[in-house]
């Protein structure tokens, strides 16, 4: 069964940056790729670190603390150090609000 949660206003999430937000104790970082929003489990796979804090470069979420990057939509793995994708969450837009399924 869905749980959508409202995360974030879309207005928060400008184009081609990250925001980290919080869904029914959830940490999720949401990518703003060329208009889409994607959502991630806020936690690079290869250490606990937040991937809220590093950067997007162009589809791409980049680990600040160890350089791992993961594709922002799919949560695919795609540099070492990280080995295991990190999970995704669907994403709704409605009425200018952002909402994740968190199930």
């Amino acid at each position: 069964m869905a749980n959508w949660v409202k995360v974030a206003a879309l207005a928060d999430c400008p184009e081609g940056e990250l925001k980290g937000v919080g869904a029914d104790g959830v940490r999720i970082v949401l990518a703003n790729v060329e208009g889409d929003i994607c959502a991630l489990l806020d936690q690079c796979s290869h250490e606990d670190y937040p991937l809220s804090d590093g950067e997007l470069d162009g589809r791409e979420v980049v680990c600040m603390y160890h350089g791992a990057r993961f594709d922002a939509c799919s949560g695919a793995r795609k540099t070492l150090p990280a080995i295991r994708p990190v999970r995704t969450f669907p994403v709704e837009i409605r009425d200018g609000d952002v909402y994740v399924d968190v199930e």
